[in-house]
């Protein structure tokens, strides 16, 4: 018989203090992985993609809608603009305080309310809560809690020179069942 160029392994022959150690050592490596355990796995539910967030919604330019006033070859000046939502949508409204751009004198002022559609497209006027006719000059304007509330200054009777209204009236406009609706705030009085 040849001997073989490469010696015996140790290992060739399995003895029972073999399968022991094995044992043994596989027996630790399961008890060692069990207290190691990784957290709970929290991987999501398969499910439709996240949406993103809705743009804010941008309150309307009164710049950006031609108000009606008829100016004739003067420019329209917004001399107030206020933004609040005032119909519970959602999305704010505009309203501008506006008036023609006269070389003397007061010119009245007309007061309009803005919007934009859910489509961002222009914005467009809704409402005329006062219109330039009626000879009305518009102070301490606010557009809060859902309503808008001014000072409108006037005339008595047409013999009233335009440079001195002598009526004041306070008033609040609030959005109710599909207009908005003219009141006297409590506590005020007409001079």
């Amino acid at each position: 018989m040849q001997q073989s160029a490469v010696p015996e392994l140790a290992h060739a022959q399995t003895r029972p203090i073999h399968w022991l150690a094995t044992a043994t050592a596989l027996a630790a490596v399961v008890a060692v992985s069990s207290a190691l355990q990784p957290d709970a796995a929290r991987a999501a539910q398969p499910g439709p993609a996240p949406r993103p967030a809705p743009p804010a919604a941008v309150a309307p330019d009164p710049t950006e809608v031609d108000l009606p006033l008829d100016c004739g070859t003067v420019a329209v000046v917004v001399k107030h603009k206020r933004s609040g939502d005032l119909d519970g949508d959602g999305r704010p409204e505009t309203v501008a305080v506006a008036h023609c751009d006269a070389s003397m004198g007061t010119p009245p002022d007309g007061v309009y309310v803005l919007t934009r559609s859910t489509d961002a497209a222009a914005p467009r006027v809704v409402a005329t809560l006062v219109k330039p006719g009626d000879r009305k000059t518009v102070t301490d304007f606010a557009v809060r809690d859902g309503g808008v509330t001014a000072n409108l200054h006037g005339y008595s009777s047409a013999d009233v020179p335009n440079c001195c209204p002598d009526v004041t009236d306070s008033v609040k406009w609030q959005w109710k069942n599909g207009a908005f609706v003219r009141s006297t705030p409590a506590g005020t009085r007409s001079v």
